[in-house]
């Protein structure tokens, strides 16, 4: 039986993570290692539930540590004005970075014989470069490389030359680009601009349709803290026929006065349906510092950390989503789904602010 780890740097790292397992035949399930960074978030209470869930043997938490940790690494990153020069720099950089993270790395990845990382420009992809270990790396989130190609974006300056020389593993590049990388998984391959030889296509939907009622529950009970609480909000408006509405905050306004203003209107402009005066359930943005448990105590406030996607799995249908500016797609169980965009912001901040916003125009579907 091959052993299996995943390096996770958020939420949604995890959720893919456990999509893959949850899509392996039963007899495999349920043995492989989940790596939690803390370098980018605080995963809470989610190691113990992860392992309880079955989901996953082993957690553990990786207090991997940024190149500005490191003062040496700091003053590798300097420009030097050449490119020999910076080329001479990053070399050491590559390596030192490795060297310096190792004491912080809390498992033996050579113990593993799938590894795969999510993030790998990330310091855990400079260091299993560092001690030649074979990985496979995980787009960072959903077709995220079809906005912002980080591997060319860093590299912009004779790319072609960078990237030869990662593949002999004199320096490293992330997205498949560096020499003990198998490959890339990425969701689809044929909206990237700069495809490559190494990318796999493992679409996160056909991964979510391959799940079974069970698999569901598990997924639910490792990320939705207070899931006792979401089960009583959606018996009792089945009870009483009321409407579900789901409100996506996200972190607008620098003001969290207007902040709160402007989540109390979407409420009160949209939170009845066809006449009925809808059940409000609030997911908060993960970056939404509001405290909306205190503020909204009135509505039933999840967890701001889990990935969205996770709520097509709770058994329920909202009768309609509203978002500001997250784009719904992903949820498949609201009948409706109200994208308010620039004409809702213009309310509440200068229309300067929000008009580099692109595709920002009111939409219901």
């Amino acid at each position: 039986m091959r052993k299996r780890i995943y390096v996770c740097h958020t939420f949604y790292h995890v959720y893919v993570a456990a999509l893959k397992e949850l899509n392996l035949p039963e007899e495999e399930r349920g043995r492989a290692t989940l790596v939690l960074s803390k370098m980018s978030n605080r995963f809470g209470d989610l190691a113990s539930r992860a392992e309880k869930s079955g989901i996953f043997a082993k957690a553990i938490e990786f207090d991997e540590k940024d190149f500005t940790f490191f003062p040496e690494l700091v003053e590798l990153k300097k420009d030097r004005g050449s490119l020999p020069a910076n080329m001479r720099q990053r070399i050491r950089f590559c390596k030192r970075l490795g060297e310096l993270e190792e004491p912080y790395v809390p498992v033996d990845f050579s113990a593993y014989d799938d590894i795969y990382v999510f993030c790998d420009s990330d310091p855990i992809g400079y260091y299993l470069s560092y001690k030649k270990i074979r990985y496979h790396a995980v787009e960072d989130g959903l077709d995220c490389i079809r906005y912002r190609d980080t591997a060319h974006e860093d590299n912009a300056g004779h790319f072609k030359l960078k990237a030869f020389l990662a593949s002999l593993g004199v320096i490293f590049i992330q997205n498949g680009y560096g020499k003990y990388c198998i490959d890339m998984e990425v969701n689809d391959i044929s909206v990237l601009d700069h495809p490559m030889k190494k990318m796999v296509e493992v679409p996160r939907e056909k991964l979510a349709a391959g799940l079974s009622d069970e698999d569901k529950k598990r997924l639910c009970s490792m990320f939705i803290e207070n899931r006792a609480e979401l089960d009583a909000t959606l018996k009792k408006a089945k009870e009483e026929k009321k409407p579900i509405v789901l409100i996506l905050t996200e972190p607008l306004t620098k003001s969290l006065e207007t902040r709160e203003r402007l989540v109390r209107d979407m409420i009160r402009e949209y939170g009845t349906v066809d006449g009925r005066e809808g059940v409000i359930v609030i997911k908060p943005h993960p970056r939404d510092l509001l405290d909306y448990r205190t503020r909204f105590s009135e509505y039933l406030v999840l967890d701001a950390h889990f990935p969205m996607e996770v709520l097509n799995f709770v058994g329920a249908e909202f009768a309609r989503v509203v978002t500001v500016y997250t784009v719904p797609n992903a949820i498949h169980c609201a009948k409706q789904k109200v994208y308010l965009g620039n004409a809702f912001m213009d309310r509440y901040e200068d229309p300067k602010d929000h008009a580099h916003v692109t595709n920002a125009a009111k939409k219901i579907s």
